[in-house]
């Protein structure tokens, strides 16, 4: 499919057009997320429309039909961090800029939806409302917003409190009840209203006695940005007690412990996860298996989180051995 792809740029020496468009300026948290995406001429993708005039099954539908004919995708994402020090704007920017660049091919113009974007290299043109008008922009507009939809997805499973999966990040009333309640967490930004005025402090969490489960939280964003695929936080498998995070590396499912501590430095991991306490979270493991799949590759790991007032200090402890 790839090589018809590229014999029919050359033969016929296609003008390389990317259509570009962004989703995510408006939420509380999450990233902004762009997509650059350059189309054939004659494609037959039927229904491509701005993704915010799409039912959700509807862009779910489209999106493997776009990478199927499509001749070029590139996505671009800035984080929390980043939106946080340059501006919303700015990051937004940025996004469709890294999406460009992500292309598996430098195109010869680029349509951005809005505003034409300064010190790009490649020349492009602002046509406001594209995300209506033009369909590599339409194709840009949903693989942006289901691309951030899942990652969205994602967070709502570290954060379950949150409801990240159906709101996005977006300020609907019951996010905003539950900022209000748990305060904000590390992939809200901080800039924006009203996140400034729930950020949590220590002293806060260390009154809701909410320690653990921010260490928890932080361990669990930490391997998702290692790679790690977060199936589950806080299984309870009675009797044996909770497995605090289950992910998956690949094929592999990785059982996690996390330790916690605030104002002290925690103890060694030895004097942390003993003999009985792996012994504790191998019963447990065993009857999340019976509750769920068999797994023939498991191994248990063990993160620990100290928490300060500057960055936290976070230690991964890969593959602990069972006696």
């Amino acid at each position: 499919m790839a090589s018809n792809r590229w014999k029919l740029i050359l033969e016929k020496r296609m003008e390389m057009i990317a259509g570009v468009d962004e989703v995510g300026r408006g939420p509380l948290a999450g990233p902004v997320v762009a997509a650059a995406v350059v189309l054939p001429e004659n494609h037959t993708i039927i229904g491509l429309r701005d993704s915010k005039k799409l039912s959700k099954s509807k862009r779910e539908k489209l999106f493997p039909l776009i990478y199927e004919q499509a001749l070029g995708i590139g996505i671009g994402s800035v984080d929390v961090k980043t939106i946080d020090k340059i501006n919303i704007l700015e990051a937004t920017l940025k996004a469709m800029q890294i999406a460009l660049g992500n292309l598996p091919f430098k195109p010869d113009r680029a349509l951005i939806d809005g505003h034409p974007l300064k010190n790009q290299i490649i020349p492009n043109e602002g046509v406001i409302g594209g995300d209506d008008l033009i369909d590599s922009i339409k194709a840009a507009s949903i693989i942006a917003k289901v691309t951030r939809d899942r990652i969205m997805t994602d967070y709502g499973i570290i954060f379950p409190e949150y409801g990240f999966e159906k709101h996005k990040g977006y300020g609907t009333s019951f996010h905003m009840s539950v900022l209000n309640e748990y305060r904000a967490t590390p992939i809200h930004r901080r800039t924006f209203n009203p996140v400034s005025k729930k950020m949590p402090t220590l002293t806060w969490l260390s009154e809701q006695k909410r320690i653990g489960w921010m260490g928890e939280k932080l361990a669990a964003l930490y391997l998702r940005n290692k790679g790690l695929k977060i199936i589950v936080m806080n299984r309870n498998c009675p009797p044996h007690g909770e497995i605090d995070i289950i992910a998956k590396n690949g094929n592999e499912f990785v059982f996690i412990e996390v330790k916690t501590a605030y104002k002290t430095h925690p103890n060694s991991l030895d004097e942390k996860v003993d003999s009985n306490k792996l012994k504790k979270i191998s019963h447990a493991i065993f009857k999340y298996q019976e509750d769920t799949e068999q797994i023939d590759d498991f191994r248990i790991d063990c993160v620990s989180v100290l928490l300060q007032n500057k960055k936290p200090i976070i230690k991964h402890f890969e593959g602990i051995l069972l006696d």
